[in-house]
């Protein structure tokens, strides 16, 4: 699934060529790497779905050039949201975007997930502990699938054995009690993520399949949990992309182009 909106025009930036474009519709203004990895819809889907409050601190893990953390900033103003990414240059990138967005709320930084550094909460405000929220859309073909010649995009598609269980670790590490962790997933891999995210104490899951079409498999789905809940576990409705002639059904245009919230149970 291809990011919305995009333009033609490259700009230098240090060894690699971005490309102008928006998000939401003209909303959000974003650049992102010519090469390599490209945002796609996810991204602006889990920002949709985060039930987060103004005031909250939110990380994004994997936030690439920052999309999602500015479709939620933008739906929700006066979040702290950080996010953590491997990448250098991508970093620089997305704290770029920030910028021109003048979301200075927002920042990304330095993690290697799914490793979390020796003191993984000290960019956390002094006395805070813990984040209300945590979203991340995991590398998610499996270990043995074909190899990318694009070394960020194979890091950032293909899933190592075993390694879905270390985000989630990772992940689920700085969340409060009764705050959420929400993944996009490969629809291949929601029960191994289901299974994880109970033995790290997440519960009341809620499984949000995306239909690519009406009477399609969903190939992606939404997983969200919350830590340390007992409830029970739901199956939603979910949410037809496109209609049978390619353009978006009118709710994901209410969320993909407007930003509105998705809710997950309605």
């Amino acid at each position: 699934m291809h990011l919305l909106s995009f333009t033609s025009n490259f700009i230098h930036h240090k060894s690699k060529n971005t490309s102008d474009g928006t998000l939401l519709e003209g909303k959000i203004f974003y650049k992102q790497f010519q090469d390599g990895y490209r945002t796609a819809l996810e991204p602006i889907l889990m920002a949709a779905a985060i039930p987060a409050k103004s005031g909250q601190t939110i990380i994004e893990g994997g936030c690439g050039a920052g999309a999602g953390l500015m479709c939620l900033s933008y739906r929700i103003p006066h979040i702290t949201g950080i996010g953590w990414e491997q990448h250098a240059e991508t970093i620089e990138l997305a704290n770029e975007n920030f910028i021109l967005n003048q979301m200075l709320n927002l920042k990304a930084i330095q993690v290697m997930l799914p490793k979390l550094p020796k003191r993984p909460f000290a960019f956390l405000a002094k006395g805070q502990e813990h984040v209300d929220h945590v979203f991340a859309n995991p590398p998610w073909n499996r270990h043995n699938t074909t190899r990318s010649s694009d070394f960020q995009k194979d890091l950032a598609k293909r899933l190592p054995k075993g390694l879905l269980s270390e985000w989630i670790y990772a992940l689920s590490r700085p969340l409060r009690q009764g705050g959420t962790l929400t993944l996009a997933l490969s629809a291949g891999l929601y029960a191994e993520a289901s299974a994880t995210m109970h033995h790290y104490k997440l519960g009341s899951l809620i499984l949000f399949p995306l239909w690519p079409k009406l009477n399609r498999p969903a190939r992606i789905v939404i997983l969200q949990g919350r830590m340390g809940s007992t409830g029970d576990s739901y199956v939603a409705p979910g949410l037809v992309l496109h209609q049978d002639n390619g353009e978006f059904t009118l709710e994901a245009d209410r969320i993909l182009r407007q930003g509105k919230k998705l809710s997950l149970l309605s």
